[in-house]
Formats: C-alpha cells, structure tokens, sequence
C-alpha cells in the first residue's frame, strides 16, 4: 500500500484517524501498531517478521544497556562513563544484528557478483559461487534497521532512557507514515509523544494541509516529470541525442525531490494528525549555494544520522584536515552503499564526498570573496544534476553514456527519437512549476504577507486586518482544498507508480 492510491486516501486513512480519535487514549497505541501491520503487510507479509526480529533485538538490547535487564531499574546513563562489558556487548549485538540483515538482505547478490566477477579475472572459475535462490529486498529495511539502530545507540551514548513498554517500543518502529521511507525518526523526538500526545484541532488541520501539499507533489508534479525520464532512460543508448539526455536529467532531479519530499511532507504531515511531531526532512536542497549546505537541507535525517553515528565518532573535523577528508568520504561511501547495492550507488556517494572535501579545502581561499549567487547556485545544480545520473542510471556505463550526451557527444540524430515524443505541455508546465516551487518562494510569499499584516495590525488594528487575515487564511484553503481535488482527480486515473525511496 502507497500512499498516492485511493485505497489508502480514501479508506485507509479515515479508518485509521476515526479509530484513533474514538478510542480512549491509553488504547491508541495499541490502534496505531495494529494498523501499521496491516499497512506493511499489506503488500509485504512474507518479511513482517524481519522488522519483528530487529525490533525484538534493540528492545532487548537497549534494557541491557540502561542495566534494566530483569527487572532493574530503568536509568539514563552518563555520557562518557565507562560501559560494562555486557553493555558493550549488547550494544555489538544490536549493531550487527540490524547490519546483519541489511547484509543479508540487500547486499548478498552484490558480494557474490562482486566475488565472481574478480575470481573470473583472476582465472579461479572454480571458486566462484553461482547460488540457485534469489533474496528480495524487504520494504523498507534501510530506514527501520537505522532507526532501532539509533535506539540502542542513543541510550548506549546516554542521549535517552531505555523504556520497558513493548508495545509503544513497536508502535514506534513500526508507525505507517514513516516506516517504508523515512523519515527516520529518533525514539528520544517521540518518546513524550508515545506517552503522552494531545492533538489540537489546528495541528490536525495543519497535519492534512500538510499531507495534503505531499501528495500534490507526488501526483502532480513527480508522478508527471517522471514519465520522460523513464522512457528516455528506458531508450536504446545509440539514440540519445544532448537535448533528450538534459530533458531525463532535468525530468529525473525534479522527480526524485518532489517524489522523496512530498513522502517527507505526507508522514509528518500524518504524524502532526496523530499527536506526533517527526522532524523535518527537507528545507529547499535546490536553493543551497555549496554541496555542503546541499546535504544539511537535503534527506536531513539520514545525513544527521550518518553526522552522528559515524562521522562524528571517527572523529569529524577535530583530527585535522587528513582525517577530516578521510571522514567524509568514508561516511558518503557507505551512504552511497545504503543507498543501493550497485557500483553506480557507491560512485555517487564517493562524487558527493569529493565534492565536499573539495569545498572544506577550499573554504579557507575562498573566505572573504564575495561570489555571485547565480553562479554558486548554477555550481550546485550541476554538481546534483550530473550526481543524479549516476543514483538514476542502469549501470555505470549508462550513467558515462548520460555524460557524454549531456556534453554534446552523443550518437543519436533526433530522427529516430526527439525532445517533442517525450514532452507534451503537461510536462512542461509540471517542470516549470516544479522549479518555482523547489525554491522557497511560497514561504517567502506567506513571510512578506504576515509581516504586511502585523504592520497594519500595528498602525490601525481593527476590522480591516482582521478581514484580510481572514482573507488570507481562506486563500490558503482554498489553494490546499484545490490541490486535494486536482489530486483526487488524478488518483482516480493515474496507474501504479511507488516511490522512489521505496527500493532503497
């Protein structure tokens, strides 16, 4: 079940919000953990019991760490004191338990290939491994095994206290609106809520304006640049022609933002209708005017994670500037890997990590010097844009065939496929509202407004702000009423097209 179909829109969800508003309180745990089962289950019971096994792990594990184990008591523990050797020990449990399976799981076919691929160039046929099954990746699998993970990590470090309820534990790990794709939530930003939450009615109608503007993103905008890219990453290479390569490239780097950041804006957006309030996960990474502030706007819960949880630990920038670069690239090597077990997955992570060493080394000579913004804006949309080539291509020799059409080398003539089979009005208008709204121009619109508005409520008062603050808030309404209706319309003729993060 997604949640751009009208299953889950239109039967669902109502379900699911009406039984968590007439249940009492101390029930609706219990209410939100049997509909996250159905949700996941729904299209993927046969590896239910893999999220069951990682959440069964880390809550065990993270009782043997506060020292609760059998009934102790429960305690936050001090940062920087020592750890006992069963803490240490529960923590390498839960550790590799969780990277365990993602190894499993989503690595398995990679590191044979890997292994037959150099035994054959070493001329040792004879220990290569050919297994006779094939391992499907779990729904979800990157994103529930970080966040156990950062679970038992966290009372480990002394960040928050272990809990002995079962089942808010697993209410918490499995939560539909951010369990298949994030946002990767902390158990210390939701633990109060899990135990005591209260929804207002502005935070619900906040929660489904919110949902509401995510799924028009996915349905109106992502859902319709996507289909040029696909057919022209779909076609045959000895066609491409620079106009159709830039076309797919410019398609796909609005396609994966508003299709990732309206998943983004959907969960919070559920989680604000539920009681809980979950991070945000992106803040306009297409304004960024460096790679380095790209990865504090874009998918900050991951890049928070990996900042964390590994660079920080091995060190960070306190090391000097050597280790400081080996950091970096060590940790967008593996989120390079977490994205994908391809070699076109850990290219790109290794392409982002040079990038911001680069810009760390350079930051010093640059300092002081006053550089356009135009051009530090079209530096960064470049860098993601030929990024964007390697997360999206095949393999490494179509990502290297991309470049060379985008560079003007290109093998097709545009007789046998052109630019007009490809982009109808419909796409062009989706791309041009599409690069208007990944920059934060509607929060920029809806600040000059309010600040007007406290203006004139500072000068008069009166009846005539409060009718244009009524007028406002009514704009809005309608804009997301508006957005609702141009996607239910959509959703009722539109075929199957998960996320993109859905197979990560």
């Amino acid at each position: 079940m997604v949640f751009s179909s009208t299953v889950f829109v239109f039967l669902f969800l109502p379900v699911v919000i009406t039984g968590h508003f007439l249940l009492p309180r101390r029930w609706r745990n219990g209410w939100l953990f049997l509909a996250s089962i159905w949700f996941y289950c729904w299209g993927e019971m046969r590896y239910f019991p893999l999220i069951v096994a990682s959440s069964v792990l880390d809550y065990c594990c993270g009782l043997v760490i506060s020292g609760a184990w059998r009934g102790g008591e429960i305690r936050t523990l001090e940062p920087g004191t020592p750890r006992t050797r069963a803490q240490k020990l529960a923590l390498l449990a839960s550790l590799g338990g969780n990277l365990g399976l993602l190894a499993v799981f989503k690595y398995f076919h990679f590191l044979v290939d890997n292994w037959n691929a150099a035994a054959g160039a070493l001329g040792l046929a004879g220990v290569q491994w050919h297994p006779g099954f094939t391992i499907a990746l779990p729904l979800g699998i990157s994103f529930y095994t970080f966040q156990t993970m950062s679970y038992t990590l966290d009372v480990y470090l002394g960040r928050t206290r272990a809990t002995r309820h079962f089942l808010n534990y697993c209410t918490y790990v499995s939560l539909f609106p951010q369990l298949v794709a994030g946002p990767i939530v902390r158990y210390a930003d939701v633990a109060h809520e899990l135990q005591n939450r209260r929804v207002t009615l502005e935070h619900f109608a906040s929660g489904a304006g919110r949902f509401t503007v995510g799924l028009a993103k996915k349905l109106l905008i992502a859902n319709t640049v996507a289909l040029p890219a696909d057919r022209i990453f779909a076609m045959p290479g000895d066609h491409l022609t620079p106009e159709l390569a830039w076309l797919a490239v410019v398609c796909y780097t609005l396609q994966i933002y508003f299709d990732f950041s309206g998943y983004s804006d959907m969960a919070i957006g559920m989680g604000r209708m539920f009681g809980f309030h979950f991070l945000e996960n992106f803040n306009y990474p297409y304004a960024s005017r460096s790679i380095t502030e790209f990865w504090r706007r874009w998918h900050m819960s991951l890049s928070t994670w990996f900042r964390d949880y590994l660079y920080i630990p091995l060190g960070g920038n306190r090391r000097g500037p050597a280790r400081t670069y080996v950091n970096l690239i060590t940790v967008f090597f593996l989120c390079g890997l977490w994205h994908g077990a391809a070699w076109q997955f850990v290219f790109w992570g290794l392409y982002q990590g040079v990038f911001l060493c680069a810009e760390r080394a350079l930051a010093p000579r640059l300092a002081g010097r006053r550089v356009p913004v135009v051009l530090t804006h079209a530096y960064v949309m470049l860098v993601t844009m030929v990024g964007w080539v390697f997360f999206r291509a095949e393999n490494m020799n179509q990502a290297f065939g991309f470049l060379e059409a985008m560079a003007g080398i290109a093998p097709g003539t545009g007789l046998v496929y052109n630019v007009g089979m490809f982009a109808d009005r419909e796409v062009w208008l989706a791309m041009a509202v599409g690069a208007v709204g990944s920059l934060p121009v509607l929060p920029w619109l809806q600040s000059r407004v309010q600040a007007w508005l406290d203006e004139q409520a500072a000068r008069s008062g009166g009846h005539a702000v409060v009718a244009a603050e009524t007028a406002w808030s009514a704009a809005v309404i309608a804009g997301i009423a508006v957005l609702f209706l141009l996607s239910a319309m959509e959703l009722s003729s539109a075929t199957h097209n998960p996320f993109i993060y859905f197979r990560f």
